[in-house]
């Protein structure tokens, strides 16, 4: 798995479905240029999704709301 994928295996993910949504480039070219195997993108896709990856995206809408909220003011200290 290259770097990019190290980082954020999720959003690495939800970037190349959404090039396919999007823009039509297929999964094949998206994982390469990504340094992602077509394997491992596919079997990302197809786990479903934890209790984990859950609690984050309610924590990350919530610091979104918060950030909006504040008229994009408030740094991570303040939220």
């Amino acid at each position: 798995m290259g770097e990019v994928a190290a980082a954020d295996p999720a959003q690495v993910a939800g970037v190349i479905n959404d090039r396919k949504a999007e823009q039509n480039i297929p999964h094949t070219l998206a994982c390469r240029v990504l340094g992602v195997s077509e394997s491992w993108f596919y079997k990302w896709r197809d786990s479903p999704v934890t209790a984990r990856e859950v609690r984050r995206g309610r924590l990350a809408d919530a610091i979104r709301q918060i950030f909006q909220e504040s008229g994009g003011t408030y740094g991570s200290p303040k939220i």
